[in-house]
């Protein structure tokens, strides 16, 4: 099976890849020289306990926010909670803040309608997935957006416009992002702890899984849009 469509996807996948390998390290250059307190992890909790409860109070609405409009990649501001807060409360935060985003872009959906979605969304997006949110179920939602790399974000939206209960939607959405914050949080503690290498070597199969499942969306949605009806529950 190929990997990519083209040669010129694959020589962008390979480009993405690159950039967001040498975005980190250079990174992480930039704040050993000139913020050398954030490397370590102890010193830099020491500082932001002065704010209190505020300090993961801003990763969560942060994190909530870009499931809303969308700046930054969730994963992100995952690695970075994961450096700050470290393995289980990174996770906590990054989890909470994407289920009130979730929260939030399912129920705007649902009070205003498609004319509110088509308006937030690219139609590109609205045209591709807006059948298929339709139709797959509980373990067909899951499947999709487990994947890293697919437009999970603009599914809480559309499913919105769904019959689709929220509590259920919650509950598929935790669970589904869950594995690929859990990989980046880790990453983002490991980063903290010092250990360099073993943390952008999580970042990069994050990374590599995310091109991979970006650039194969439309396959991912046809095949679980096939196999969904077959499933025994």
């Amino acid at each position: 099976m190929r990997l990519f469509a083209s040669a010129s996807d694959r020589r962008r996948g390979i480009l993405a890849l690159v950039a967001v390998a040498v975005g980190f390290f250079a990174l992480y250059l930039f704040v050993r020289e000139y913020a050398g307190f954030i490397t370590n992890a102890e010193a830099l909790r020491v500082w932001l306990r002065q704010f209190g409860a505020l300090a993961p109070l801003v990763f969560i609405v942060i994190q909530a926010l870009q499931v809303i409009v969308a700046p930054i990649p969730g994963q992100v501001v995952a690695l970075v909670a994961g450096f700050l807060f470290g393995p289980f409360w990174g996770t906590v935060y990054s989890l909470t803040g994407v289920l009130i985003g979730s929260t939030i872009a399912f129920s705007l959906a649902k009070r205003y309608g498609r004319s509110f979605v088509e308006d937030v969304l690219h139609e590109d997006v609205v045209a591709r997935f807006d059948g298929f949110v339709d139709t797959v179920g509980v373990p067909g939602l899951f499947a999709f957006v487990i994947i890293p790399g697919l437009p999970d974000d603009a599914i809480c939206f559309l499913s919105g416009l769904t019959k689709w209960k929220l509590p259920t939607f919650i509950a598929v959405i935790s669970v589904g992002r869950l594995p690929a914050y859990v990989f980046t949080v880790y990453a983002g503690g490991r980063i903290a702890d010092g250990r360099l290498l073993s943390g952008l070597a999580i970042i990069a199969l994050v990374v590599v899984a995310s091109i991979v499942g970006y650039y194969k969306q439309e396959t991912v949605r046809d095949l679980v849009a096939r196999l969904e009806p077959r499933l025994p529950f």
